[in-house]
């Protein structure tokens, strides 16, 4: 196992003076517009790379450094950012008191754990959906952000774009009534990733360093670039990957900002006779009681079809919202729809474009740094709609449903409860401390 060039995790902590001052003054420090904001981008796949784009959109930023694991990849990003310094452990930038904040585009299973070390760090945190591999994750994150003070985005970018602001807005205003229930759906054709037996990892790839603080498996061809996705120890499923874009609309719309109080779910490999350990086809129901009575229940129902292309209103990814006096469609893909009772169409629509930008939403974190804004993803934002998938996912799992507490992200049920976390290899740097 590699070390760190400041030790373990825990001794990091110990013998960093910024991450002490960061822990004992939790006061985010704010920087002036005219001062230059220097940021390091960690993990360099096909988002990684946006990331890097976007970010040398930017005034007053400078691309400090990027990093990954895999040496084409960095090259590729290299020749991208051609002055950003090129690394391959990201407990380079983690030491680095000149970085500022740390954009996060890794496989999932790294997200919590990078996120929570740049924090410990003093750094501001941009990270890219789902923000953890589990519940419990999400739980870390929101306490890390609370003890350090930093700032958290959430890379669910459709939260930045104006014609979705402005269409939860028109649902605020009462356009459809009131909102009681939301429909997600996930519907695209992903194929199989084939069946594999362990291997040798490729030239050029730092597996011991990819795996990082997950449980250790043989490498598999199968389970590298991508499709990692689709294996328990690494990703979320596409409920995690795609589907969360959804979940993330749809609980907005829906005005809930509690966790769901029960849920259900069912799904399974339907038609992918592959190794993907995640389901191809799932549907997930979350309840929110609200105080019990009637007109304060909610439901927030998702669909994820990966063998498909014969989509709800045409289009792979959307929202759907229905109230008590109409109904109102939306999709990041641009489309938009409204109607009234009886399904009388409404000719309204948001001004705005219904696409996301990670351009503009790497802007508003510029502005929360500096002080002049709040981040519209932040790390509560990002831990509820985060747990949607990964609720669905558990549902999943233990074929069935379960009641969930609110207040502790927990449940009596002893199946899905062992699988809110998720365990780390043994005293690794990068796991979590409890």
């Amino acid at each position: 196992m590699s070390t760190s060039p400041t030790g373990t995790r825990r001794t990091f902590l110990q013998s960093s003076a910024l991450a002490a001052g960061a822990l004992a003054a939790p006061a985010i420090a704010r920087a002036a517009a005219s001062e230059t904001i220097r940021v390091a981008v960690i993990g360099l796949g096909a988002q990684g790379k946006a990331h890097i784009r976007s970010w040398l959109s930017h005034d007053n930023v400078e691309l400090a450094a990027i990093c990954d694991v895999d040496e084409k990849r960095l090259a590729e990003a290299a020749a991208i950012a051609r002055d950003a310094r090129p690394v391959e452990d990201l407990r380079t930038i983690i030491d680095d008191p000149d970085i500022d904040a740390i954009s996060i585009a890794t496989p999932d299973h790294w997200h919590t754990p990078a996120a929570l070390l740049a924090m410990d760090a003093g750094k501001h945190v941009y990270v890219e959906k789902p923000c953890s591999h589990n519940v419990r994750e999400g739980r870390m994150l929101v306490e890390a952000a609370k003890k350090t003070g930093r700032v958290v985005q959430h890379g669910t970018q459709t939260r930045s774009s104006e014609g979705h602001q402005q269409a939860i807005q028109m649902l605020r205003e009462g356009i459809i009534g009131d909102v009681t229930v939301a429909r997600a759906w996930d519907v695209q054709f992903r194929g199989p990733i084939g069946k594999t037996s362990p291997g040798q990892p490729p030239a050029g790839l730092n597996y011991d360093l990819w795996v990082g603080p997950a449980p250790m498996q043989p490498f598999r061809s199968n389970c590298h670039h991508y499709t990692w996705h689709w294996w328990y120890n690494f990703g979320t499923g596409d409920a995690g990957n795609d589907g969360i874009h959804e979940l993330d609309i749809a609980r907005w719309g829906l005005g809930v900002d509690t966790q769901p109080s029960r849920v259900t779910a069912v799904g399974g490999k339907y038609v992918h006779d592959d190794d993907q350990q995640f389901p191809d086809t799932m549907t997930a129901i979350f309840e929110y009681p609200g105080d019990g009575q009637v007109g304060s229940q909610k439901q927030l129902i998702y669909e994820m079809r990966l063998w498909s292309t014969n989509y709800p209103e045409n289009v792979d990814n959307g929202v759907e919202f229905i109230g008590t006096k109409g109904r109102m469609f939306m999709s990041k893909r641009g489309k938009f729809s409204l109607f009234g009772p009886r399904n009388t169409r409404i000719d309204q629509k948001p001004a705005g474009s219904l696409a996301g930008s990670v351009a503009a939403h790497q802007a508003n974190f510029l502005d929360a740094i500096r002080g002049n804004a709040k981040p519209v993803a932040d790390v509560m934002t990002a831990h509820l709609s985060a747990s949607l998938s990964h609720l669905g996912n558990v549902a999943t799992r233990i074929g069935g449903s379960f009641e969930f507490d609110p207040a502790t992200d927990s449940t009596p049920d002893a199946a899905a409860e062992q699988l809110l976390g998720r365990k780390y290899r043994p005293d690794h740097w990068a796991a979590p401390l409890s």
